[in-house]
């Protein structure tokens, strides 16, 4: 049996590997003269989520473990400001990211609460009251 890491067992992370599935899906709608911009950019956002995720939950110290939550967080809002933009620009319907929407918003609140709770255990580590 092969082991499994502690980030494969987070919700978030799950739910950031469906946000890859879909980002790449809309992606290859995208025109081929952006292969080298957007399609590129947001297809490194959406899987800048996942990395970080996992290699936060590499770290010991809960703050070194939330500043890789909120990089995470951070290659979200990225995500879904490239799929507006993809909007504006007429390369994706906003029935499209309507759709992908409910799922980065999803996300979005579990990698808060999960910063938290690594915040948290930081001051706990720290045994007192600890700033982030």
């Amino acid at each position: 049996m092969m082991h499994t890491y502690a980030f494969e067992k987070l919700d978030v992370w799950q739910l950031g590997r469906e946000l890859n599935k879909q980002v790449y899906r809309l992606s290859k709608n995208l025109p081929n003269d952006e292969k080298f911009g957007v399609i590129y950019q947001i297809r490194r956002a959406s899987i800048s989520v996942t990395c970080n995720l996992a290699e936060g939950s590499g770290r010991t110290k809960g703050k070194d473990q939330a500043r890789f939550s909120e990089i995470a967080y951070g290659s979200l809002l990225e995500v879904l400001n490239l799929l507006i933009t993809c909007v504006d620009l007429d390369y994706l319907a906003q029935s499209e990211v309507d759709i992908i929407r409910p799922l980065i918003e999803n996300i979005s609140r579990k990698i808060s609460g999960l910063r938290s709770a690594q915040l948290k255990r930081h001051k706990e580590q720290k045994g007192g009251n600890v700033e982030g």
